[in-house]
């Protein structure tokens, strides 16, 4: 009785690793595509917005996009860097009002 539990038991592990290689267990046509626009493309590249203690570069523009950033950080550091004539994001300071880039996303 025994080994035919344990047949059945490896049969089973293998259609399961078959079935999971084969066809898979997720979706695949459902991914959703995000179309980016960089700064360049948009009329008004930026805002400017007086920095408060705790902030970040990438919190303040995560909080004015209302959720996760559409393009790669270092995008983010080379924008800002160039918005704000080579100012590094590490050497932001609160109280100060810099300008940071603004990103758009279309779905």
């Amino acid at each position: 009785m025994k080994r035919l539990v344990a047949l059945l038991l490896a049969a089973l592990t293998i259609f399961v690793i078959y079935y999971d290689l084969s066809k898979g267990i997720l979706p695949a046509g459902d991914e959703q595509t995000v179309e980016v626009t960089s700064m360049e493309n948009t009329a008004e590249s930026f805002f400017e917005k007086k920095v408060a203690p705790g902030e970040t570069v990438l919190s303040i523009i995560e909080q004015r996009m209302n959720g996760p950033l559409p393009v790669s950080m270092t995008d983010v550091i080379t924008d800002f860097t160039n918005l704000n004539n080579g100012l590094k994001p590490e050497e932001l300071k609160y109280g100060k009002t810099y300008k940071f880039p603004i990103y758009s996303s279309k779905n």
